[in-house]
């Protein structure tokens, strides 16, 4: 069944007549929206409930104060997050993933089954 369900989506995604280019500039653009060292655990930690940006920040090791703000406001110009600006005392600022974002809740967790995958079959071939 698993096969099946592999060709289907080949047929789906890639057409009867492959056209090289159109793929090639597809990979790209996903690669560069979710492409990056802090992306993905930027989605993952607003996917975690984390919405304001220290707790992005306290949440992701080794990530700048620089460096989130500049992802985040990517990510924003993306349509991956909305960012919200509650008019208190003091202004606080949420993000939050948006529904395109998690469009592509699925292929994160099979990034993630394969990662853990990958480093399994890596620790199996040194013993």
């Amino acid at each position: 069944m698993k096969e099946e369900k592999r060709t289907a989506l080949i047929e789906e995604v890639l057409g009867t007549t492959r056209n090289q280019q159109q793929e090639v500039q597809a990979l790209q653009d996903t690669i560069y929206v979710l492409g990056g060292k802090w992306r993905l655990p930027i989605i993952n930690s607003l996917c975690n409930g984390n919405k304001r940006f220290r707790e992005i920040e306290r949440s992701i090791p080794g990530i700048t104060t620089r460096m989130l703000s500049r992802e985040l406001k990517d990510m924003e110009a993306n349509q991956l997050i909305k960012r919200t600006v509650i008019d208190s005392f003091p202004v606080v600022v949420e993000y939050t993933p948006t529904d395109y974002c998690h469009s592509f809740g699925d292929i994160i967790l099979e990034m993630i089954k394969w990662g853990k995958d990958h480093r399994a079959r890596l620790k199996l071939s040194k013993r």
